[in-house]
């Protein structure tokens, strides 16, 4: 529980996952990240850790697919969408 609470990639992983999943099954896939890269650390001892940070998810983030993605969802819903760029 207390990954949930940094400012790393797996506190950011525990927010992600609580959002849809909620807070019992987000500590047991958080406890299972941090155990396979304990595993990945001692398997093979010239590995380091790197931490891929916070910012990790929003910079491999495709907007065109999102936005794609709700258009489609919101015409599957029977509403016509007509896209205009914020000023």
């Amino acid at each position: 529980m207390s990954a949930g609470r940094t400012d790393t990639f797996l506190g950011e992983r525990y927010r992600r996952i609580a959002r849809r999943r909620g807070k019992q099954r987000v500590i047991v896939a958080v406890g299972r990240s941090i155990l396979v890269i304990i595993w990945h650390l001692l398997a093979e001892p010239n590995t380091r850790f790197h931490d891929l940070g916070p910012d990790y998810y929003d910079s491999r983030a495709n907007l065109n697919r999102k936005m794609r993605n709700h258009v489609r969802e919101l015409q599957h819903l029977g509403y016509r969408v007509t896209l205009e760029p914020a000023a």
